[in-house]
């Protein structure tokens, strides 16, 4: 049992702030929450215990449920051009680099640190089509203590030869990726099924993984309606189908085992409504999407329809690790959304934005991203100190942090109860 006393936050429900000043979380020996308490309990003999963490901040860790790995290096760069142009020119060379392990390994260690630096503790990552590239970076994560899903990609058209697989070298890769985790993993890292998007992925391989997802009852990921020249060109590979969502819906991709879909840009009427009736996780990516010139994803109907919304870095086409940047433009595009349709879509309030980066993508992993009891204590200790809070309640402190802070501020990181210091890689 171990206990921390500081000023707790978090969101149960995307509306309000739970706000705790000087409260105590109890977690327990399996990394599990066993309560949330404003004082301790006079019976139990816990006073002892405490770890007291004075007058910091107490927040669930955030989680990125949509980022590239081994675009990281590319981070900050050709962000003038489009989401096409931008993968044949930048993308598509860089992580054809990934075929050469050390390569691999050395620029994953970075990636897996600054993600454990800016406080994510849960991902969902896409890494490229090499199996033992791959690996290296489901172990590091493993070798970190952080949680991910891991993905190694299927592509095979309309990429260029050198990053391109076959759909039996996908589905063998995935076996093998899997197999590996079960063995060496202790649950937090897993595997992932990634087709990079439609037009990567044949047929074959497009059926080959959705049958493997129902076999395995594995997740997938993948995009969907980011840009408008891409939904036409979904449109004439797929003619038989009538909405971008209804191509991976028809080879069992869309919501039968849970399923992450980042952008949604241009989702509305069917395609919004099959994800909701399948249960299908948008993923929002509002830096990735302005730096593109994508568009600006209706993330209040999506909430209204009762669609689950995590948030995304989307590095590289998101040009920051930071999910604190993510939140910032989450705000910042709803409200150009709320200009546009002259108020009929309200913008995001603080507290929604908090709960995206916490218990809403922390949600896909189980039960992650609160302190409410039996979730797993995944966490971060923030001092704003510097930011003179004298006068300011704590809702305004966690704002100011979102708005102003950085990694510099998280003191201490915790991933299912267990304190991380810095990964030795």
């Amino acid at each position: 049992m171990k206990i921390y006393r500081a000023n707790i936050i978090y969101t149960p429900t995307p509306g309000k702030l739970e706000i705790i000043p000087h409260g105590y979380v109890v977690v327990k020996s399996n990394g599990l929450v066993e309560g949330v308490y404003k004082e301790l309990p006079e019976n139990m003999d816990w006073r002892r215990q405490v770890m007291d963490f004075g007058d910091k901040l107490l927040i669930p860790a955030f989680n990125d449920l949509h980022v590239h790995a081994p675009q990281y290096r590319n981070m900050g760069l050709a962000l003038d051009l489009e989401l096409l142009p931008w993968l044949n020119t930048y993308t598509f060379p860089e992580e054809t680099k990934y075929a050469d392990p050390e390569y691999a390994r050395r620029l994953y260690r970075r990636f897996v640190h600054e993600l454990w630096m800016q406080g994510t503790m849960r991902s969902a990552v896409f890494a490229t089509i090499h199996p033992e590239a791959t690996r290296i970076l489901a172990d590091l994560f493993i070798q970190a203590g952080m949680g991910a899903m891991v993905g190694l990609v299927g592509m095979n058209r309309n990429s260029p030869d050198t990053l391109q697989n076959t759909t039996d070298e996908v589905i063998e890769g995935m076996k093998m990726l899997k197999a590996h985790l079960d063995e060496h993993g202790d649950g937090r890292v897993m595997p992932i099924i990634t087709p990079r998007f439609v037009p990567s992925c044949s047929e074959k391989m497009l059926t080959a993984l959705g049958e493997y997802a129902k076999e395995t009852g594995l997740p997938v990921q993948s995009h969907l309606s980011e840009n408008r020249s891409e939904i036409s060109w979904v449109h004439e590979l797929e003619p038989d189908t009538t909405c971008y969502g209804g191509a991976y819906d028809k080879y069992g991709l869309f919501g039968q085992t849970p399923t992450l879909m980042a952008h949604c840009c241009y989702t509305d009427g069917e395609e919004m409504e099959l994800m909701r009736k399948n249960g299908v996780y948008v993923v929002h990516c509002p830096m990735s999407n302005s730096n593109l010139s994508s568009g600006m994803a209706p993330i209040r109907k999506f909430l209204n329809a009762g669609i689950p919304v995590a948030l995304g870095t989307d590095v590289s086409a998101g040009h920051h690790m930071s999910m604190l940047r993510v939140m910032q433009y989450a705000i910042q595009v709803s409200k150009l959304n709320y200009a546009q349709t002259k108020g009929e879509m309200p913008f995001l309030s603080l507290s929604e934005v908090f709960y995206l980066a916490t218990k809403g993508g922390g949600s896909f992993f189980g039960q992650v991203g609160s302190f409410e009891p039996g979730y797993e204590f995944d966490a971060l200790l923030v001092d704003d100190s510097y930011l003179n809070y004298d006068n300011y309640t704590l809702e305004q402190r966690l704002e100011r942090y979102i708005y102003l802070g950085d990694d510099r501020d998280i003191k201490r990181r915790f991933c299912r109860g267990v304190e991380l210091t810095e990964p030795v890689m």
